[in-house]
């Protein structure tokens, strides 16, 4: 940001780096920068004024409004300019292709609170839907190989590990640190692996290892209500997994309409290296072994 420029309430000014993290400073309302007290690079001590805000005049509420067209812009932080960037990246390199399925939630929330008391008791941390989605990403990685690989130049490059990236939402932006060697992880320490890189998120205390690398992608939309969506593929993995959200519906079952808590899953895989055979292969990997929990923590 610099002088003139018009910002909106809780819209970064700058920037405070450490040698640890970069700390936001955010604009206490709408208005127009009229001075920055601080130039780039500069240290900065702690309760250092670092600029100048000229406030937007509110609307006298006692008068009658016929509304407003002000227009006003706002620039792009980096975080939001390398996200645009690596989107737009995905659709012109790869040849994206979505395939789709859904899953009965009934067993794994019945699974979960049956042991939800106990596992928090234990581990210190709640057992949410996210472990078994990433214990049966993992699985189904290891049985579909060429989904956890990738295209480098002209080869075909496998991996015996999972990495798996997970999509976490914070109020800079998406983040997606990776969780190393999920396949070999229990459902205990998916959740206390998932619940420190989240905290350290949230602070933006992330650091650059902590989001390198990663084999595949979990997002789930589900958590702000999307009942469907199409993910792109996060480079260079070859595919994502989109979670939704858990609604209550009509299906059939043995000839019979039952209500079921029902999600949508969409996979996004790179048709390039990835025939629709194994992405359907692999989705439907994914739905057994969330319908049937017990098979996940059997290996099977």
């Amino acid at each position: 940001m610099s002088k003139g420029d018009a910002v909106a309430m809780d819209e970064v000014v700058l920037e405070i780096e450490t040698d640890k993290t970069a700390l936001p400073v955010m604009a206490p309302g709408h208005g127009k920068i009229i001075k920055m007290l601080v130039k780039e690079g500069e240290s900065v001590k702690s309760q250092q004024p670092l600029f100048q805000l000229a406030a937007q005049k509110l609307a006298d509420p006692t008068k009658t409004i016929s509304g407003s067209r002000t227009e006003f812009s706002i620039g792009m932080n980096r975080m939001r300019k390398r996200i645009a960037e690596r989107l737009k990246e995905a659709q012109n390199t790869t040849a994206m292709l979505t395939t789709y399925n859904e899953c009965d939630m009934s067993r794994l929330m019945e699974f979960r609170k049956s042991n939800l008391e106990a596992f928090t008791k234990k581990f210190g941390v709640k057992l949410s839907f996210m472990s078994p989605f990433l214990k049966a990403a993992a699985n189904a990685l290891e049985d579909q190989p060429v989904v956890n690989a990738v295209i480098v130049d002209d080869k075909i490059v496998y991996r015996d590990y999972v990495d798996i990236s997970v999509a976490i939402a914070t109020p800079k932006g998406l983040v997606v640190p990776v969780m190393r060697n999920v396949e070999s992880m229990d459902y205990s320490r998916i959740e206390l692996t998932l619940n420190a890189l989240a905290e350290r998120a949230r602070n933006g205390k992330l650091k650059t290892s902590d989001m390198q690398g990663g084999t595949f992608t979990i997002s789930n939309g589900g958590v702000f209500g999307s009942l469907l969506s199409m993910p792109i593929i996060n480079l260079p993995q070859s595919a994502i997994l989109g979670m939704h959200a858990i609604v209550q519906r009509p299906v059939a079952i043995n000839g019979e309409v039952k209500i079921r808590p029902m999600m949508y899953l969409a996979l996004t895989y790179d048709h390039r290296l990835i025939d629709g055979r194994e992405a359907v292969l692999f989705l439907r990997k994914i739905k057994s072994g969330v319908e049937d929990p017990t098979s996940i923590l059997a290996g099977i």
